[in-house]
This record gives structure tokens, C-alpha cells and sequence, in this order.
């Protein structure tokens, strides 16, 4: 059995507390506009649910420099809010004054130095029993991150598009035969793999990359290749972009990002013949989180047992669009539940209440299960590794 230790494993799923860290680089005098613009987005995100508070700074050292911090009682509704049309609205007006930026997400895993618990008990009598139990201070603080997570360097991330229905095979030639672009970012970054599907009309790129995703994102927009793929498939997409305009290009990347909310892999464990899966679940308005959710246990368990032949999964969520990438040695139909996410207990029938069955039907029984297993299977179009580093 795999060990804790040993475990690769990211989560937004383990119900700690987040830090949001964002930083800002703001046109020269654009820094009244952009205090309007913080004030109005400011009212907008202190109402979203799981919201606790934020900060906004400015550098001593550069004023054009500022940072905002904000809390959350958890990932999830942060994930929600950032992934919203509502959110991709707000933001809007402050391309006008950002030069540029960067998000940074944290699990709070300790505290130091704290006073007493914000309402946890009266500065002129002792505290209450209730108030001063685990449980108030975990309501009035959040639940910290119970252990620090092994990581392997490695930033995850997708981006997902439809393209029109009857161009499918003509944009898969297209993507399967452009030209990689170089690996190398700069000496801290390099790509290390990217995977593309077809689902039907819909792509899912994911990609994997050590050191600096953004800067990696924008080194592959930058190369005549990818460009060159990118002007190629322009006309078959259903909603239209002009990359080479910085607000439409922007506005396209937030739509298409598919984050990764849990990942998991066996560490120490190699294998010569493990292969590249993706399965697409099409949830019910508002519960994609919740399947999501649903199969990161899965595969918690799935890669702690040796007998498993899943070595890693990835899941991708992001409003009801569910991916999950499994590397995995053997036939996926091998064992179709488990492939599925849903072996053990009563977990097709939680999937089923959660899976948008006027889509792909509701699977219960074992051959409902092997034929929804084929149905969900992704296409996979081409799958690059850079070459290993000496």
C-alpha cells in the first residue's frame, strides 16, 4: 500500500482554509482608476458565499506594484466565484489599468502567533464552553490543512473549446500534426507534456509544466507554430476570438480554463506500460463540483491499493464540465467500475444522481456501467512528452 508519505497528491478538496494571493502590476497613473475598479469589485466578492475577507497593499519599493490577499472558508466556493461568468464580468475593467498579474492559491496549514478566537470568549469573564470548543474555533478561523501534501514540480492545468459539429475530424488533423513548440521556457520553467481529446465537439487540452505556468502559457502562445494552429482552427470554432487582440485572446483563455482540483499519484511507482485516458462526465446544472468531488476519493483510494492499475489521476472541473485523466496500466475496460470512478458501495448510484442523464443516460448495473465507460471515453488525438533532461 502506498504510504501518505509517499503519495503525490494536490486537493481543493480537503476542506482547509485558502489563501488567495494576487499580484498586480498597474500602468503608469492608472492608480486612481484602479482603486474605483478595486472598491466595486471589492463589494462584489464580499457577498459571495465561502468570501471572509481581503487586503489590498502597496509596495514600499514600487508603487506600480500592489498585491491583494483574500480568505476563504474554502477552495471550492473560491473556485466557483473565479470560474463564473459573474466573475469574468467583474474583472473586466481592470485590464484597463493592469499591466499584468499573478494568482497564487494556498491551503492554510498553521497559524502563529494568533490572539484569542473572534468571539470565542468575553475579555471580562471566561469563556464559554461552547464557544471555546474545536469546533467554534474551527467555525471562526476555518479548518487548517490537517498535513503538508509531497508534490512533484509539476503545474497542472486544461483548456477546453468546442469546435462546430462536422468539423471534428478535420480539427483533429489539425492538431494531431502541428509542430511542438520548445520545451524550454526559461532556465526554472520547461513544458513536460501535453495531452489533447475530442469528446464530440469538444477539446480538452492539458497540459503539464515544471516551474512557472504562466510564463509557460504565453512562451507556447509566442511560438510560430502554435500560432500557425491556432489561425488553422479559428474558423471551425463555435465561438469566435482574435488572439492577436490582447482583450479578446484574454477573455478567451478564462473561458477555456479547465483547472485541476485534485490530483493524485503513486509515488515510487514506474511502469512501463501505463497509458494516457480521459473520460468526460457531463453533470447536472450545478453539481459539478460535487461529482468532481466524487471521483478524487476514488482515486485516493484507488492509488493506495497495489493492486490497482490506476497509477494517477487527474480531474478537471470546471462549472458542470468534468474531466478525468487517468494514467493507468492495462485495458480501461479491464475493470469498468473502477475506471468509471464508481467501485465500491453505492457510488454509481451517488454518480447517477449527479450525471446529466438526458445527455448520456444514467449508469446502475454493470452493463450500463462498461457501455457508459465507452461513451465517456475521449478520443485521444496526440499525447507529447519533451525529452527527458540529462
Amino acid at each position: 500500500m502506498t504510504t501518505l508519505s509517499e503519495r503525490i497528491s494536490q486537493s481543493a478538496f480537503d476542506g482547509s482554509r485558502l489563501r488567495v494571493v494576487l499580484l498586480l502590476d498597474l500602468y503608469d497613473g492608472a492608480q486612481n482608476q484602479f482603486l474605483e475598479v478595486y472598491e466595486h469589485l471589492q463589494k462584489q466578492v464580499s457577498s459571495v458565499p465561502g468570501h471572509i475577507s481581503d487586503e489590498l497593499c502597496q509596495s514600499i519599493e514600487n508603487p506600480s506594484q500592489w498585491l491583494i490577499t483574500s480568505e476563504w472558508e474554502s477552495a471550492p466556493p473560491f473556485l466557483a466565484w473565479i470560474n463564473s461568468e459573474e466573475h469574468v464580468a467583474s474583472v473586466q475593467p481592470l485590464h484597463g489599468c493592469v499591466r499584468d498579474t499573478r494568482s497564487l492559491r494556498f491551503s492554510v496549514l498553521r497559524e502563529i502567533g494568533k490572539g484569542p478566537v473572534p468571539g470565542s470568549h468575553s475579555p471580562t469573564g471566561p469563556p464559554s464552553s461552547a464557544a471555546s470548543s474545536p469546533d467554534a474555533a474551527d467555525r471562526a478561523r476555518g479548518r487548517l490543512q490537517v498535513a503538508p501534501r509531497r508534490g512533484d514540480g509539476v503545474v497542472r492545468h486544461a483548456l477546453t473549446f468546442t469546435v462546430k459539429p462536422g468539423s471534428e475530424p478535420v480539427v483533429a488533423e489539425l492538431l494531431a500534426g502541428y509542430t511542438s513548440p520548445q520545451a524550454q521556457v526559461d532556465e526554472s520553467t520547461r513544458l513536460r507534456r501535453t495531452s489533447l481529446f475530442m469528446h464530440g465537439n469538444r477539446v480538452v487540452r492539458a497540459v503539464e509544466v515544471e516551474g512557472d505556468l504562466l510564463a509557460a502559457l504565453r512562451h507556447v502562445a509566442q511560438q510560430p507554430e502554435v500560432r500557425a494552429l491556432e489561425e488553422a482552427i479559428n474558423p471551425y470554432l463555435e465561438q469566435d476570438r482574435d488572439l492577436s487582440d490582447p482583450g479578446s485572446a484574454r477573455m478567451f483563455f478564462t473561458r477555456a480554463a479547465l483547472p485541476a482540483v485534485h490530483h493524485v499519484a503513486a509515488g515510487g511507482r514506474e511502469s512501463a506500460d501505463v497509458r494516457r485516458h480521459a473520460l468526460f462526465y457531463p453533470a447536472k446544472d450545478g453539481c459539478g463540483m460535487a461529482l468532481a468531488r466524487l471521483l478524487a476519493g476514488q482515486d485516493e483510494a484507488a492509488v493506495d491499493d497495489p493492486t490497482s492499475p490506476i497509477e494517477g489521476s487527474t480531474v478537471f472541473q470546471r462549472d458542470d464540465i468534468v474531466v478525468r485523466l487517468l494514467d493507468l496500466r492495462g485495458p480501461l475496460d479491464a475493470r469498468p467500475a473502477l475506471a468509471l470512478g464508481v467501485e465500491g458501495g453505492h457510488k454509481a448510484a451517488v454518480l447517477a444522481r449527479l450525471l446529466d442523464s438526458a445527455k448520456d443516460g444514467v449508469p446502475t448495473t454493470d452493463q450500463e456501467i462498461s457501455r457508459f465507460l465507452a461513451r465517456s471515453e475521449m478520443r485521444l488525438i496526440t499525447d507529447r512528452r519533451s525529452p527527458v533532461q540529462a
